[in-house]
């Protein structure tokens, strides 16, 4: 009877805690007009949001709502002016606080354009707000990314960065507008489309293609294509859905933890086409940088892992949007550490690798996923195996391919260690 108590005891702690629902989106008006058509269907719902435009002086404004009243309006001054202090210091003791003072009311977190989901997860997850982890108060039931239809594409082209546009969340911001849009769609479970009468079918088609070639593991709904919004039918799209998962690790790990990164349809429809590459061959490091310009102009995003022969012993990270591409380590492939370090890698990690281990490789391979309109998907795969080592290079061995010409040196974390910034470099459209 013990052991039931405290299992129920558990499962009852988890039940009260308060759902957020995360709004993201690069276009804050959509942002705000999905935020109110979902406030207007239950008194009850709160609405949390920010304003980032005075955060380079360390001042960050904060609005809470219902249906038909302000809550509460106030600002907090950061001691840094960034997104990581934004969420530490008021949006996570925001919502533990409105979680507590409106038990049993659902929260809604619209995030500016400059604050990714991702982050905010992250965030929920490692945070502690007065001594206590934020996760024993407050729950994200979905991650929601609304996309206006009528700029997303060119959204998407654009080579400019956020600095551009005066959306930078600090000096050191560095992202650009393409980065950010492509992360919002990827990292969410629903994808929210407002749309508008002035497109036409095909467009309107070809939009649908390409969200779902960027996110194929979200659930896609479209509103705004009439003067009238169903907000009831919304609501019930959206709201205590519980399709957020926390397990499911950002963009740059999710093959390492054995989740898809995308779709292979190199046919497409409506121009739009995607290509999945896989190989467990390393690339030779000369060849693959000379490619990538090439490679970054080909595809509108870019995502996925890759072993580079003369640093074998780290996992490397890529993700290209707007004309740009980053590098980053992801730290040692299991096969470069001692088994008796693999216990510092999560579950899912470890059952991934064993699922697909080679008795040579381990669970080095490269896997890399590109969506765009229309680039051909023969002449992408043929020039990414022109980059892979040759058979005569592969039987040379791995002391010959650590000699062998490197533009990424010292560019990666040695294997085992980790918090390298990220390696980028900027490739020409």
């Amino acid at each position: 009877m013990k052991t039931v108590s405290n299992k129920i005891g558990v499962m009852s702690a988890t039940e009260i805690r308060t759902r957020v629902t995360v709004l993201a989106g690069f276009s804050a008006a959509a942002t705000e007009a999905v935020a109110r058509a979902l406030l207007s269907t239950d008194p009850r719902l709160i609405l949390v949001s920010h304003d980032l435009a005075n955060v380079h002086e360390g001042v960050v404004r904060r609005t809470v709502r219902s249906a038909d009243t302000v809550l509460e309006s106030g600002h907090t001054e950061l001691v840094h002016g960034c997104i990581s202090c934004t969420l530490r210091e008021d949006v996570l003791p925001a919502l533990v606080r409105w979680s507590r003072q409106r038990p049993g009311s659902d929260i809604l977190l619209a995030l500016p354009p400059a604050i990714e989901p991702e982050a905010v997860a992250a965030a929920c997850a490692a945070s502690a707000v007065d001594g206590r982890a934020v996760s024993d108060s407050i729950r994200l039931d979905s991650i929601v990314t609304v996309v206006e239809a009528t700029g997303f594409l060119d959204e998407l082209a654009s080579t400019d960065d956020l600095r551009d546009r005066g959306l930078h969340a600090a000096d050191n911001d560095d992202r650009a507008v393409a980065d950010v849009l492509s992360r919002q769609v990827e990292f969410a479970d629903t994808l929210v489309v407002w749309g508008s009468p002035d497109l036409d079918s095909y467009d309107n088609a070809r939009l649908a293609a390409l969200l779902h070639r960027l996110g194929p593991w979200a659930v896609h709904a479209r509103i705004g294509d009439s003067p009238t919004v169903d907000c009831t039918t919304l609501a019930a799209q959206i709201l205590r859905s519980g399709r957020h998962d926390p397990a499911v690790p950002g963009m740059p790990g999710r093959t390492l933890e054995g989740f898809p990164i995308g779709v292979h349809d190199p046919d497409g429809d409506h121009g739009v086409n995607a290509l999945l590459f896989r190989s467990r061959r390393p690339f030779h490091p000369q060849r693959l940088y000379d490619a990538l310009d090439e490679l970054t102009s080909k595809a509108l995003r870019g995502r996925g892992q890759l072993w580079i022969a003369s640093q074998s012993d780290t996992a490397i990270a890529w993700e290209s949007a707007g004309g740009g591409l980053a590098l980053r380590s992801l730290g040692a492939w299991l096969a470069a550490l001692p088994s008796s370090r693999w216990d510092e890698a999560s579950d899912m990690r470890r059952l991934a690798a064993d699922a697909d281990w080679d008795l040579y490789y381990g669970d080095r391979r490269t896997v890399l996923s590109f969506v765009g309109l229309g680039p051909d998907a023969a002449a992408t795969t043929s020039l990414l195996d022109s980059c892979l080592l040759t058979d005569a290079e592969i039987a040379a061995g791995q002391d010959a391919w650590h000699t062998l010409p490197d533009p990424f040196a010292g560019a990666f974390t040695p294997a085992g260690e980790h918090d390298t910034p990220p390696v980028t470099e900027q490739v020409a459209s």
